[in-house]
């Protein structure tokens, strides 16, 4: 079976997987509070957290992407929104008891329109899993995301030759 869902402008096709869900719908009601990966995807050794932040897509004006381009470089990025979202959809899916497979946290930038330092993508998935780890005085004892994967439409297929991701254009 496959499966497509999609982001802003990006595209993303799955074949072979259990459960594809969508965590962060618009206008649904979800808990006071959290804030939720795009996401859910279920492999039969893991589950796939996926968060798509897609700046370059058409209709995204120039400011919003300099601003983008600024909270990756300040850590605002990984402290206010990837953390948040990582830690509370697992939480989510604890409460659901769909927590049985590890987690993989997996992070789509489109940056394709982006200037952009590449030194700064380097280090974006230690300092993400280092943040997932370790948010408070002390680090959390369980390691609720086995790992992460910062990911663009241009590494994708070599991360995950499986799946697809295509930009759509909406010109």
């Amino acid at each position: 079976m496959t499966v497509r869902v999609r982001e802003g402008g990006l595209q993303l096709e799955f074949v072979g997987v259990g459960r594809v869900e969508r965590l962060d719908v618009q206008g649904q009601p979800k808990p006071h509070g959290m804030a939720l990966v795009d996401f859910a995807v279920e492999e039969s050794s893991q589950t796939l957290l996926i968060e798509i932040k897609d700046p370059s897509q058409v209709g995204v004006p120039e400011e919003q992407r300099r601003k983008f381009v600024k909270k990756m470089q300040e850590q605002t990025l990984i402290h206010e929104e990837l953390v948040p979202k990582a830690r509370d959809s697992y939480a989510f899916l604890h409460l659901m008891e769909r927590d049985t497979k590890p987690f993989l946290y997996i992070v789509i930038l489109g940056l394709d329109q982006l200037s952009l330092d590449p030194a700064l993508l380097i280090s974006f998935k230690d300092r993400l899993l280092k943040r997932l780890r370790h948010e408070g005085r002390e680090p959390w004892s369980r390691h609720y995301v086995k790992d992460c994967v910062i990911a663009t439409p241009g590494t994708w297929p070599r991360q995950f030759p499986g799946y697809s991701l295509t930009r759509i254009s909406d010109r």
